[in-house]
């Protein structure tokens, strides 16, 4: 599907999406969580994600963390995949490279799949264009890490697939992962930029310090779990960084 397909739903509230789903979070979902939340972003992280901050946490019982009832707590916060459901996408590496993907319903869920309207318009109605445009701006990053990552890493004597092998496996783990300075700045933009702008200039300073930080790591094993971590945070590959 592309933004001009036939698409609409309507949402019944039923909360039967908000059970037993895994949720990538970006920089800048963690950010509208806190503010929703009322709360920093480090105390986001701590009450409402895994994976240092880049999945959405789900209790035993299956139920998302930040689930009240049959009603999420932190509506208007609530991350791009929230509010894109029952819709998926898929990014390519170009710009504006996007295909969106109809999901499977919950089991008993109330809501009502139609053809009347398009996914644009679904897209622009859940306020996903904000989302998708601080993506955007993060995955400028991308390109930094590249280069960083090519000054620190002599390929001729490093082996390339088992070195990228390592940086997933670091990037993607759920426990026993290595301190990284860098994915804690990523997903924590009030601890290393402070509180009280608002997104915009939040977005734009976040960016530069991680730039800052990333100029000063020397550890390209640091540097390529970050990159990794912030290219599926976003939406691509982690081929995208490699």
């Amino acid at each position: 599907m592309n933004r001009k397909s036939q698409f609409s739903y309507v949402c019944n509230a039923c909360g039967l999406c908000c059970h037993n789903k895994v949720i990538t979070l970006s920089p800048y979902d963690v950010l509208r969580l806190a503010r929703a939340a009322g709360i920093t972003t480090r105390e986001t992280i701590d009450r409402f994600t895994i994976r240092r901050g880049s999945i959405l946490k789900f209790a035993d019982s299956g139920a998302c963390a930040a689930l009240e009832g049959a009603r999420c707590g932190v509506h208007r916060g609530r991350p791009l995949a929230c509010r894109l459901y029952p819709l998926g996408i898929e990014r390519g590496k170009d710009a504006g490279d996007e295909k969106f993907v109809t999901l499977e319903p919950a089991a008993g869920s109330l809501g009502v799949y139609g053809i009347d309207g398009d996914v644009n318009e679904f897209v622009e109605g859940q306020g996903g264009a904000a989302y998708l445009e601080a993506n955007a701006r993060y995955a400028s990053l991308l390109a930094v890490f590249r280069e960083r990552i090519a000054q620190t890493v002599d390929f001729d004597r490093v082996e390339p697939r088992e070195f990228w092998r390592r940086a997933v496996r670091e990037a993607l783990a759920e426990s026993n992962y290595d301190p990284n300075s860098l994915i804690d700045g990523m997903f924590d933009a009030d601890g290393i930029v402070g509180i009280g702008i608002d997104d915009a200039e939040m977005i734009a300073t976040h960016i530069e310090q991680l730039r800052e930080m990333l100029a000063r790591e020397s550890s390209p094993e640091s540097i390529a779990a970050a990159a990794v971590m912030l290219a599926v945070s976003i939406g691509f590959s982690p081929a995208e960084v490699q």
